[in-house]
């Protein structure tokens, strides 16, 4: 899910940076169908991650917990909020040739598209700014002596 956020990042920052250049016309066809990507990954890893709840390590504290909470309220978010924009819209959605949506014809549902134009971009760079917090807090566990943080994050295991 790393790269695919990456990627999703990467080609958001070409496009309000660098819009109709060689780069945005390479990564931004592919923003939509890694965002539904992501939002499938999601389901399926709060799924298992439900199944496995007895197994996972503890939040360090209340605030790490609500971090988290918020980390994955936007994951799940920020792609249906522009899954609705899409819809709303008319315009067909296909994500790597399968198609997830058709278009239709007549008036756009300006309530969806304004939702989405008001909130997708918003709440995306909102959760860059929570990523790079997140990355920043186990820094400083790191540097503080706590060396487990990083490893409970990649293993999922609770420690003892």
């Amino acid at each position: 899910m790393f790269l695919l956020f990456a990627w999703i990042y990467c080609s958001a920052i070409t496009h309000y940076l660098a819009s109709d250049s060689t780069l945005d016309k390479w990564l931004w066809p592919f923003h939509k169908p890694v965002g539904l990507l992501l939002l499938v990954l999601l389901i399926l890893r709060a799924g298992w991650s439900l199944l496995n709840q007895h197994r996972r390590p503890l939040s360090i504290s209340r605030f790490a917990a609500a971090g988290h909470g918020m980390l994955y309220a936007l994951m799940f978010l920020i792609p249906l909020i522009g899954m609705i924009r899409q819809y709303g819209s008319g315009r067909a959605f296909s994500a790597f040739g399968v198609p997830v949506m058709e278009g239709f014809e007549g008036e756009k549902i300006q309530w969806m598209v304004d939702l989405g134009s008001n909130f997708h971009s918003l709440l995306g760079w909102t959760m860059l700014v929570l990523i790079l917090g997140h990355v920043g807090a186990v820094v400083m566990h790191y540097r503080q002596g706590d060396k487990q943080v990083l490893r409970r994050m990649t293993r999922g295991v609770r420690q003892h």
